[in-house]
């Protein structure tokens, strides 16, 4: 029984992978058209699978620089979390992942309305009934990630997309940490700088609450158009970040400061979460608007339609990445040129395939 097969039987009562799921996957079945992203170990792309002209985003890393970085636990993290998340409405959904002697493949779902980061940039701050709807649709993704004892770790805009509709998705699920219970903490100093929270930033032991209190973060850049902390100064934002007041400038009701005061509580064990984590999140009065039901099941129109044109829409992704010839990403980067390829065996539960194209 091969890696992949291995795991499906042992997570087959909570892995639903649908009808299109293709263990023996490959790079020859898809046609690239873009370069969409990148990243530390490599680019996303956009590809169509040639079988079906379905449209999919494909995200290839370079296992020289995976390995080189002592990074394999986060991608094999990172791939368990897609493999659950496809249950849930507002995280990104994994199709396929393999690997070839020199790669590993994500095969997602592409979602194409744009990053929170890039509307965030355009519009400086949204309405509060839109960011009320955004952070709601991230605090039911976020639960569900609880749920399963993950916790996130790295809410920020640029991890949060747009759907065709204008629905939340949220990706990249790198720095998530899996096994932690409401009664368990973890200590990796991770993150983001301007997102982090203070137990983080004191290299404390941490619990699902630093993913509210980012949670809060995210909806104050919304309503005020900057990070609650922010500072151009690495060192003084920090200094904010554990010691400075929260400064809440008028234009939001006085509902959305109590949300934010109760997320951005310094004192991780007083902040709103810590003691009934999304349920305590979500029957604060601010989501008094929310029905919570219709809210899951995609119910409620959304406050902004990115009016995408069709599934290989790349309007609202960044021109920095989509200009770039995808040619131009073949081959191994030079400075891990010198390292040997690695074994399947770094990189246990993707299914194994030749290596048959210069696929990135």
């Amino acid at each position: 029984m091969d890696n992949w097969s291995q795991l499906q039987s042992a997570n087959s009562t909570d892995v639903n992978l649908g009808h299109s799921h293709n263990p023996h996957a490959k790079p020859s079945d898809f046609e690239i058209l873009a370069i969409i992203g990148k990243g530390t170990f490599g680019k996303v792309l956009l590809a169509k699978l040639k079988s079906d002209n379905k449209f999919y985003a494909v995200k290839v890393l370079q296992k020289k620089i995976v390995l080189k970085k002592k990074e394999q636990k986060n991608i094999m993290a990172e791939r368990n979390v897609l493999l659950k998340s496809m249950k849930h409405p507002f995280l990104v959904g994994l199709h396929y992942s393999f690997q070839t002697p020199e790669k590993l493949y994500f095969v997602m779902d592409y979602v194409n309305g744009g990053e929170l980061f890039y509307h965030l940039q355009r519009e400086h701050c949204f309405s509060e009934p839109r960011a009320r709807f955004y952070t709601a649709e991230l605090a039911s993704a976020i639960g569900y990630l609880h749920s399963h004892n993950i916790v996130y770790r790295d809410l920020k805009p640029e991890n949060v997309l747009l759907d065709s509709e204008g629905h939340v998705v949220l990706t990249d699920f790198g720095l998530c940490k899996e096994g932690i219970d409401p009664e368990s903490t973890t200590s990796t100093f991770c993150g983001t700088p301007e997102y982090l929270s203070p137990e983080v930033l004191k290299q404390q032991p941490y619990d699902h609450t630093v993913d509210w209190w980012c949670l809060g973060t995210v909806l104050y850049e919304m309503i005020y158009g900057l990070p609650p902390f922010y500072s151009q100064d690495m060192s003084e934002m920090y200094d904010n970040i554990l010691h400075r007041p929260l400064s809440l400038p008028g234009g939001a009701s006085s509902v959305a400061c109590d949300l934010l005061m109760g997320l951005l509580q310094k004192d991780h064990h007083r902040r709103l979460g810590a003691i009934a984590d999304f349920l305590e999140v979500k029957n604060h009065t601010f989501f008094s608007p929310i029905n919570w039901d219709d809210l899951y099941h995609r119910r409620i129109k959304p406050p902004y339609n990115p009016n995408v044109k069709g599934p290989a829409d790349m309007q609202h992704i960044d021109p920095e990445f989509t200009k770039e010839m995808v040619s131009g990403s073949v081959g191994v980067t030079p400075e891990f040129s010198n390292l040997s390829t690695s074994s399947p065996n770094a990189f246990t539960g993707f299914s194994y395939v030749s290596s048959d194209d210069n696929f990135l």
